[in-house]
């Protein structure tokens, strides 16, 4: 089965538990192209304000994380991101549907949301999940272990989005979908209009697959990234107007 990775914004991580101290999550990855190589958004860039969307219990009535899951074909032995992982709705459901084998690599950039991910893991036994701080400019994920990618209520919060979904290339394995979930309104409001989201993904070399209507929820796009020889020049995209 293709790999899939589901992508969440990564955090780092320098609490204490009661008895020992919380791991610190660190990129994996070797620093990709620089922001200043890029064009920058013409688009509010949305405030990061919560580490979840709305509430679990509502999203489950819905049936978010399973339809996620399904439509963009995780299975076990995958290795998925989930970048933005926030308090880690989608992580802690999609570890135990990739077993045996796979592992879900939850990547944020505040760490007091990876601190905090870090002490639900162990509460509910979760052991087969990676926490890595990423950047606003690059997931920071080691090159070529991932088989997928999601990112969930965050692609609104990403500071320089072409520089991200370029740096995010190498970290793919051949063959691989990023799924982004959000809702279909101007990113001052937490949201992404599709149009808006297809070209700026366009203008890394990204090509869209389907859509899907989340209810609630808001949408699911799926994309396929281009591959590492064939992204364009950075000095050649254009921002894309809202």
């Amino acid at each position: 089965m293709t790999r899939i990775l589901f992508v969440c914004l990564a955090v780092a991580l320098s609490t204490q538990t009661s008895s020992a101290q919380v791991a610190v999550a660190a990129p994996q990855g070797e620093p990709g192209a620089a922001p200043e190589a890029f064009p920058a958004p013409d688009r509010p860039v949305a405030e990061i304000v919560a580490p979840e969307f709305w509430n679990e219990t509502d999203r489950d009535g819905i049936g978010e994380a399973t339809r996620v899951r399904e439509l963009m074909g995780f299975g076990p032995g995958d290795v998925v991101a989930d970048i933005g992982a926030g308090t880690g709705y989608h992580t802690v459901r999609l570890a135990p549907a990739l077993e045996p084998g796979g592992r879900v690599v939850a990547e944020d950039v505040v760490p007091e949301y990876l601190a905090d991910l870090q002490q639900r893991l162990e509460a509910e036994g979760i052991d087969n999940v990676d926490l890595v701080l990423g950047d606003y400019h690059d997931p920071r994920i080691a090159d070529g272990s991932l088989d997928g990618a999601i990112l969930v209520h965050m692609y609104h919060e990403i500071g320089q989005p072409y520089a991200f979904f370029y740096n995010l290339v190498p970290d793919l394995v051949e063959g691989a979908r990023v799924g982004i979930v959000d809702l279909d309104r101007p990113t001052e409001r937490h949201g992404t209009p599709q149009a808006l989201l297809e070209c700026e993904l366009g203008q890394v070399g990204y090509e869209l697959v389907s859509t899907h209507d989340l209810d609630r929820s808001g949408y699911l796009a799926i994309y396929t990234p281009p591959s590492l020889d064939a992204r364009p020049n950075p000095s050649g995209m254009r921002a894309c107007r809202s």
